[in-house]
């Protein structure tokens, strides 16, 4: 459940950056000026939404970690400007078998920050950690595109069987479980980054658990962390093989947990960047410096289909029906997040021969509409026997979830006459307690990808995943991800096809989950800050390319 814990706190994770030294001023609109000087001076503050817990690739459970493991050490690929993978430690682009199965990389000359080279053995030794049931990675699952890798996790085959292998110094060799035609941006996660092998030997227990049991590759190189304190600093890797790229000197950091704080700092000019959220959005929505990019988020009512009433096609296809979610996502969110018709979101993926979005391309699965609903409604009522109906709505009491059910408990009390939604908010780990053991009718959650693939949607719903806690069980959808994972991969246009297929029939014909919007990233940004990247899945954030003006 790590990705869904991930996910809640995610919108409480971006990072809020701030010119050093408090320079700036604002005018009379309470917008923010800069002098020559700040403009010139390459040092930020940045404000953390929660503390760092580890600087092991293996060990994070939480998205401030992964963002700050991002910032100071590189795998075989990275982010571009435009949001796709671009090649990082890997020297060029892989050599592939026939079959799609084994890629070989030959790697940069490159160093970690205590001037031994980055070898291939690193990523090994990293892979093998994560994968290592005796380690304990919460990310071990997402070693199974390697051969043996879900059978190592489970105990079933030895380490020495993960199909990843230092040919030599300079050439790693990956071999996949199956062919995958998305590798690029599986390897951009964090799960994938190298850890200098003779170092964690070294260290043992203690790495990554401060500053000084750790050693980077990445761009920046932290300071001033001793696993406790919530400030340290990130300073201009000068042995970073794309060094003269990156522009920022320093980084201050310090954690910010409140969003209210953050845009108090802003407008007194003491930050340049922070996260909006909540009833900030909506005050901020219309002022220039307040920007909404869309994220690779869906929130979604997950019913448990082991239940009598949410076992009900009908029940679940009035329920979906029933919501008014433009006005949810408009008048209530008001944070740039937009309805949505479908479980994969827009803008994420495109057909690989015509380049359409997949989400125009499927287009919208059980729309709100009021009197489908209702027809649903009553068909169900019949098949129940019941006239009366009580359902009871499960979510983290997060200021978020907890809007999210009450405008969904107005909406079906108000639309589905006989039905009564009772709300339960509990903390998130109870929630996901009670959700793994099946007690629930419904709950809330939201779900943000690792990669830019429909699969890493649809593939939550597979009947052997842990993660399909709804007990949702369709023969021909399993077999359909498996063309998908396996006998379609190196056929995309028809794996296209069948994707489109796959979501219909989890949506539209099954209703086996219930999207409700898509969400964004809000934040404030002042002028002066140029070229930060702010990522809709995965990191949420890189000042790789960041700069001040």
């Amino acid at each position: 459940m790590k990705k869904q814990l991930s996910v809640f706190i995610l919108a409480a994770s971006l990072l809020l950056a701030a010119c050093n030294g408090g320079n700036s001023a604002t005018d009379s609109s309470g917008k923010k000026e800069s002098s020559k000087n700040d403009a010139q001076e390459q040092v930020i503050k940045v404000a953390s939404g929660g503390e760092l817990s580890t600087l092991d690739s293996a060990h994070y459970t939480d998205v401030y970690s992964s963002d700050m493991i991002g910032q100071v050490v590189e795998g075989l690929y990275r982010m571009n400007k435009k949001q796709d993978p671009e090649l990082a430690i890997a020297q060029s682009e892989p050599t592939v078998s026939e079959d799609g199965l084994v890629y070989t990389f030959k790697l940069k000359e490159t160093k970690w920050t205590n001037g031994d080279p980055v070898v291939a053995g690193d990523f090994v030794s990293a892979f093998k950690n994560v994968v290592d049931p005796a380690f304990g990675s919460s990310s071990s699952n997402q070693m199974d595109i390697f051969k043996n890798g879900r059978k190592i996790r489970e105990g079933q085959a030895s380490l020495d069987e993960l199909g990843v292998k230092a040919i030599d110094d300079k050439t790693l060799e990956l071999t996949l479980e199956y062919p995958i035609p998305y590798l690029a941006q599986v390897l951009v996660g964090t799960p994938f980054m190298p850890k200098n092998e003779k170092f964690v030997k070294e260290k043992g227990d203690a790495y990554g658990t401060s500053a000084d049991n750790f050693v980077g590759n990445g761009p920046f190189v932290i300071s001033g962390w001793d696993g406790n304190t919530e400030t340290w600093t990130l300073t201009k890797n000068k042995g970073y093989w794309d060094q003269k790229n990156v522009k920022l000197d320093k980084i201050n950091v310090q954690v910010v947990k409140e969003i209210g704080t953050g845009t108090n700092l802003f407008d007194a000019g003491d930050l340049d960047y922070t996260v909006l959220a909540d009833t900030y959005a909506l005050q901020y929505k219309d002022s220039p410096q307040a920007h909404f990019v869309p994220k690779a988020m869906v929130g979604y009512l997950s019913p448990n289909h082991k239940r009598e009433v949410t076992g009900n096609i009908n029940v679940r296809k009035a329920i979906l029906q029933g919501i008014d979610k433009e006005t949810f996502a408009k008048d209530i969110l008001g944070d740039g997040s937009t309805a949505i018709n479908g479980f994969v979101p827009k803008d994420f993926a495109k057909n690989p021969e015509s380049g359409e979005d997949f989400r125009k391309e499927s287009g919208n699965l059980l729309p709100y509409d009021l009197k489908a609903a209702q027809k649903s409604w009553e068909t169900a009522k019949k098949e129940l026997g019941k006239e009366e109906i009580e359902l009871e709505l499960l979510s983290a009491d997060s200021a978020l979830a907890k809007k999210t059910i009450e405008y969904v408990q107005g909406q079906l009390q108000q639309n589905l006459p006989g039905l009564k939604i009772t709300l339960k908010s509990v903390p998130l780990q109870n929630r996901l307690d009670l959700q793994t053991a099946g007690n629930f009718d419904l709950v809330f959650g939201t779900w943000t990808p690792d990669y830019a693939d429909p699969i890493n949607f649809l593939e939550f719903y597979d009947s052997k995943s842990g993660l399909n806690t709804a007990g949702y069980n369709n023969p021909d959808y399993d077999k359909g991800l498996n063309e998908a994972r396996i006998t379609l991969a190196n056929d995309p246009e028809k794996r296209w096809k069948e994707l489109l297929s796959l979501e219909n029939t989890l949506v539209e014909k099954d209703a086996a989950v219930l999207p409700l919007y898509q969400g964004a990233i809000g934040y404030l940004k002042a002028d002066q800050l140029k070229d930060l990247q702010v990522f809709p899945f995965g990191r949420t954030v890189s000042y790789r390319l960041a700069h001040v003006e």
